[in-house]
């Protein structure tokens, strides 16, 4: 029983031996893996997947006459449409709109005109009504003075009260008259106002009928040009399709895109857009054809951003320019885009991950012989690797990975950190001072500007 128990160990002593001889430095001191400072070429790329775009196209639009106020249709239904994709030559089919809209628009308009005709009749004969009934008034009142001039002047031996009366009579009979005669003017007039009033409104409803009536015989839509057809999007983003509702103010059916001229379409992150400039480079891939790869170049930034689907998260749309051969591409197709935002030919980087900090600073631990802190200045960086300002050179070696002792390892560098701290608060100072340079000016409008005196953008609401 001793036997077995020496033999127990002995045998534990030999395994513990060859673990100290063979692992030294195991569970104290782990491996470190090191990497060495590059000087070189140095790319910020930002990636993004787009989709292609004609750059100009030919928009099919439902009949110009749906735009005219007196219309009043305000929106119709698509009931046959082309399938996207089609090629089709001037003049050719590629969508009819619902007729039966039309259609109701069509009799009720015609209703409206039977009664505005009707009306205009009626306003004629009642207007020679009153101004016939008028006319024999002025006949009668006309009469009476004949006949008080007789009496007048079978008075001239009767006695002077009685010749008073007669004079009397017949000056009331003459201004009956004239009361008469001004009475047929003013009806004239009333009557000729509402007899025109009534035939304007006749007129108005019978344009209107032959206003619906031409967009009644153009509800088959025809291409204007060659090119093949795109359908447009609705107020939501989808794709027009059968059944879809046009209107005046969204007019698109489709679109005969330039197939010479294509742009990316894509959206890119609120991180990553402060980079995005005019005129940067950019390569493209298309997903469909992996072979292909073509040049581009960015020709619109976005101001404002838009919320992603699903999330709090903004993207800005960013449309590049596709250069190259073009022709076997079409609209829709997606595209791998890397923008190249900025280009070194010759500077110092490392790898991101070496890269540690505390609440104030940045340093590497630089390991040349003895391991330090190196505080280091830091510019831009890409997906992998990040600038070095100031603080290392090409060739140094650096950790990738914290060593056990770090709490111990002395500070190299200070210098670079109060370096920094400076140009900071000298810049900061100067931010500040133009802002008060620009708060004492005088304010002088732009008159070339109207309704946005300040030039800025206006974001509506």
């Amino acid at each position: 029983m001793k036997r077995k128990t020496w033999l127990t160990v002995i045998i534990v002593v030999v395994i513990l031996l060859v673990v100290y001889l063979v692992f030294p430095n195991a569970g104290s001191n782990p491996q470190e893996i090191t990497v060495k400072v590059e000087k070189g070429p140095f790319e910020i790329l930002v990636y993004s997947s787009g989709q292609l775009e004609a750059q100009s196209s030919e928009n099919i639009l439902v009949p110009s006459q749906l735009q005219d106020r007196d219309v009043r249709i305000y929106e119709i239904n698509i009931t046959d449409l082309v399938e996207e994709g089609t090629v089709v030559d001037s003049g050719d089919y590629v969508a009819t709109l619902d007729q039966k809209t039309v259609e109701e628009v069509l009799n009720t308009a015609r209703e409206d005109l039977e009664t505005a005709i009707n009306e205009y009749d009626d306003a004629k004969m009642d207007s020679n009504l009153t101004l016939s009934g008028v006319r024999d008034q002025i006949i009668n009142a006309r009469e009476e003075v004949e006949e008080f001039q007789i009496i007048l002047g079978e008075s001239v031996y009767e006695s002077p009260s009685v010749i008073r009366k007669a004079e009397m009579d017949l000056e009331k009979a003459r201004r009956k008259l004239e009361q008469e005669k001004s009475g047929y003017e003013l009806k004239e007039r009333q009557a000729i106002a509402k007899v025109e009033r009534k035939k304007l409104e006749m007129t108005q409803k019978q344009t209107r009928v032959n206003k619906v009536e031409n967009i009644y015989h153009s509800l088959v839509i025809n291409a204007p040009k060659h090119g093949m057809v795109t359908y447009g999007k609705d107020n939501s983003g989808e794709k027009i399709k059968v059944g879809s509702t046009v209107s005046p103010w969204m007019p698109v059916i489709a679109t005969l895109p330039d197939m010479s001229s294509m742009l990316s379409l894509t959206y890119v992150n609120e991180i990553d857009i402060s980079r995005i400039k005019k005129g940067q480079k950019a390569i493209l891939g298309i997903d469909a054809i992996p072979s292909k790869e073509l040049e581009g170049e960015v020709v619109s930034v976005a101001n404002i951003g838009q919320p992603m689907p699903k999330s709090d998260a903004k993207v800005f749309e960013v449309k590049i320019r596709v250069f190259g051969d073009v022709s076997d591409l079409k609209p829709a197709m997606t595209t791998s885009n890397t923008i190249y935002t900025a280009t070194y030919q010759d500077t110092t980087f490392i790898p991101a991950e070496a890269v540690f900090q505390n609440d104030s600073l940045q340093f590497v631990y630089l390991k040349n012989g003895k391991t330090v802190k190196q505080v280091v200045d830091l510019g831009a960086q890409n997906e992998n690797l990040i600038l070095v300002k100031d603080g290392l050179k090409a060739g140094d070696e650096i950790l990738l990975t914290e060593p056990v002792n770090a709490e111990d390892l002395p500070l190299k560098g200070l210098e670079i950190y109060t370096a920094i701290k400076e140009q900071k608060a000298l810049e900061e100072a100067e931010a500040q001072k133009r802002i008060e340079e620009e708060k004492k000016a005088p304010f002088v409008p732009n008159n070339n500007q109207k309704g946005n005196p300040s030039g800025g953008m206006i974001i509506i609401g």
